[in-house]
């Protein structure tokens, strides 16, 4: 039976995967950045891709709001598989998924005013009129806590500060009215001051507005403040996926427990360090292009032989938890063919 457009989810990932080639001319070699990536996010939810980096996160978004194109995969808005329905993004779509990106400083054309970066998006998308996309502009910057709006309007991006370019940034997401937004480290190159300004205004967003989100971070304290659910990202691969809550405290996966181990989470139960000194021993990255086997394998010092040569299932550890681990209670394996990680609907 098919879901109603009310009940199916906004956003659905199944099984993406890209390689990049690497190498020479003569011999390149195609290296492996994401295997089997799959998951679901629901209108009004915040999900948090979290992870090292090289881990996949950043590509993800690009091959969601389209600027790369994925080897294998679907991506479905309410059911409808874009990347077969059009061959370019059409301006429906752009309208309907905006992105953020890292860099405040980057995103903005020095050479043109705040108000232009918001007057191209209102008036290409038909949001506004010449007549009162000034009155839409100001609008804008008050919604993003920008105010006195008229201060700011006709400022060029180097008179901001970071954190006021990054309002701006959002506030040009916000201006086709999407119905997703992707947040990629949008606090990273912002100071701790500063940050929690920029979550507070993205919660805000979810909580009225009815946005959904998808917040790229390596930093799981804000993946727990913003997000209703949590991946947990390495080598291309979702190793675990949980309410937020429940991933800090509960972690099961090796991966998740090392990121945590190395939190700040005042106030909070610790979660369980990895067995063994992994701060004593070398810590090589991810073997990305590792065909079987965990990628995680050669930095966990709880891996088993099968760790290293036999893919781990997708393991429900408990109702809404998932993780993809050998270690983990085999007693509710959905089987290593699983499309991985989706809502609990979904499974």
């Amino acid at each position: 039976m098919s879901l109603s457009p009310s009940q199916r989810p906004l956003l659905e990932v199944l099984h993406l995967g890209k390689s990049y080639a690497a190498g020479g001319f003569i011999r390149r070699k195609k290296h492996r950045v994401l295997h089997e990536v799959s998951f679901t996010v629901d209108r009004g939810e915040a999900v948090a891709l979290v992870g090292e980096s090289g881990s996949g996160k950043s590509t993800i978004a690009r091959q969601i709001i389209r600027l790369e194109t994925p080897d294998r995969g679907q991506i479905l808005l309410d059911g409808v598989d874009v990347l077969k329905s059009e061959r370019r993004p059409s301006l429906r779509f752009r309208s309907r998924v905006q992105m953020v990106f890292q860099d405040p400083f980057g995103s903005l054309n020095p050479h043109h005013t705040i108000a232009y970066h918001l007057e191209r998006p209102l008036l290409r998308h038909h949001r506004a009129t010449r007549a009162n996309v000034r009155e839409h502009v100001l609008r804008l910057l008050e919604e993003v806590g920008l105010v006195p709006a008229l201060d700011y309007a006709d400022k060029h991006p180097h008179s901001l500060s970071g954190g006021q370019r990054q309002r701006v940034a959002i506030a040009r997401a916000l201006a086709p009215g999407p119905e997703l937004v992707l947040a990629d480290e949008p606090t990273s190159m912002l100071d701790v001051s500063l940050r929690m300004g920029i979550l507070n205004l993205l919660d805000q967003k979810k909580k009225q507005g009815g946005l959904a989100l998808v917040f790229i971070t390596h930093d799981l304290a804000s993946a727990r403040y913003l997000a209703d659910r949590v991946l947990v990202l390495y080598g291309g691969q979702v190793m675990e996926s949980a309410p937020s809550d429940e991933l800090v405290n509960e972690a099961r996966h090796p991966y998740t427990q090392l990121l945590l181990s190395a939190a700040d989470r005042s106030g909070h139960k610790a979660a369980p360090t990895p067995t063994g000194s992994e701060t004593s021993r070398p810590r090589p990255r991810a073997r990305i292009d590792k065909t079987s086997g965990c990628p995680f394998s050669s930095r966990c010092s709880s891996a088993v032989e099968r760790c290293h040569d036999t893919d781990a299932p997708w393991v429900e550890v408990a109702p809404s938890h998932f993780a993809r681990c050998h270690l983990v209670s085999p007693d509710a394996t959905l089987g290593a063919s699983s499309p991985g990680p989706t809502n609990e609907r979904s499974l």
